[in-house]
This record gives C-alpha cells, sequence and structure tokens, in this order.
C-alpha cells in the first residue's frame, strides 16, 4: 500500500510538473525572426482612421513594421530620430509601395496622449501609419516586451514581403542598436 501511494504520488508530480514546464516553454516563444510568417494584428491608428490590420495594409505592398519604445516615463529620443530618419527617406519607401508602420506600446491609460505628444511637430508622410499598442497586446504576442524598470517594447524593425513574409529584422534589446534607415531601403529594394 506504502509503495503504491508513493507511486500515486510521484506520478502525479511528474504530470504536475512536466505539464507547467510546457506550459511554459509554449509561453516563451522567439521574437519573429527572417523566414518567419508575421503573425497578423490590428492595432487602432492614432490619426481616428480606425482598427488597421497587417493583412489589409500587406494589400498594398511591403511593410516596415517598427517598434518604438512607447512612453518608459520619457519620450525616447532615439526613436524621435529612428522616425525621423525614415520620414526623411519616405519617398525611397513609396517607390517601392511599401508603408511604413510605426507601433507606439504602453500601458492603456493615457496611451493616446503620450502618442501625441512623441508626434508633435511632426507630420507623417502619406505611406506611414502611426498605431498604439495598449497594455503592449502586439508587443506580447511577437514577445517584444522588454521587461525591466521603467521598460517597455525591445525597438524592433522589421521588412515583411506581401506574402506575410519576414525578410529583414532587428531587434535591439538596448536603447541604440536601431539599424539606419539606408539599410532597410536596400532591404525593401531586395524584395523586387
Amino acid at each position: 500500500m506504502r509503495l503504491n501511494s508513493t507511486c500515486l504520488a510521484l506520478v502525479g508530480f511528474v504530470l504536475t510538473f512536466g505539464a507547467v514546464a510546457q506550459v511554459s516553454a509554449v509561453d516563451v516563444l522567439p521574437p519573429p525572426a527572417v523566414g518567419d510568417k508575421a503573425s497578423d494584428f490590428s492595432l487602432e491608428a492614432i490619426n481616428g482612421a480606425g482598427e488597421v490590420s497587417l493583412h489589409e495594409t500587406l494589400k498594398d505592398g511591403p511593410v516596415v513594421l517598427v517598434m518604438l519604445r512607447g512612453f518608459p516615463g520619457y519620450q525616447c529620443p532615439a526613436c524621435s530620430r529612428q522616425v525621423g530618419g525614415l520620414i526623411k527617406s519616405a519617398e525611397e519607401f513609396a517607390k517601392e509601395d511599401a508603408t511604413v508602420v510605426l507601433v507606439y506600446p504602453g500601458p492603456g491609460e493615457n496611451l493616446k496622449a503620450k502618442a501625441q505628444e512623441f508626434l508633435t511637430g511632426t507630420k507623417l508622410p502619406e505611406n506611414f501609419v502611426f498605431l498604439l499598442d495598449p497594455d503592449y497586446k502586439l508587443t506580447n504576442a511577437y514577445n517584444l516586451r522588454w521587461d525591466a524598470e521603467r521598460e517597455t517594447a525591445y525597438p524592433s524593425t522589421f521588412v515583411i514581403n506581401q506574402d506575410g513574409e519576414i525578410t529583414y529584422a532587428t531587434i535591439s534589446k538596448t536603447h541604440g542598436g536601431r539599424p539606419q534607415t539606408d539599410t532597410v531601403v536596400k532591404a525593401i529594394r531586395l524584395l523586387k
């Protein structure tokens, strides 16, 4: 009887912790990489244009998806420089029928006001879309959450072809480490 109780306890332990280990392995998927199919998403555009989905945007051409840091207690100067560089190359992206999708993540409360503050004095070109990622919906789905004090998301840039395949990816684990705009333009041109 004692042997059966011990065996049952051992089986219960293995089943319980085996299931926990399985769930943990699923929860820790790597971020998207070159060759992966980009997961579809739908987020609110800041300009009141409603929801914008990756699937619908890809119908018009390739997408440059840029995950900004949002508002980690201040407006990120590296994000501002990156967006400024992309805007300066708007015509280059337009020549390739590419849409630049900028994602601003953060807690849902006051996110729109912080995003509008980030864009103060910035006019987005026609082929740019600025999306809000309240409560890190996309950030978490793409496993880009920078889980450190006063952080939001890893700054990341992806080029996605019209088939939804990621053909270029840079994920920075620091505030810097972002690709030069000409590198992103070259990645778009390689799609033709």
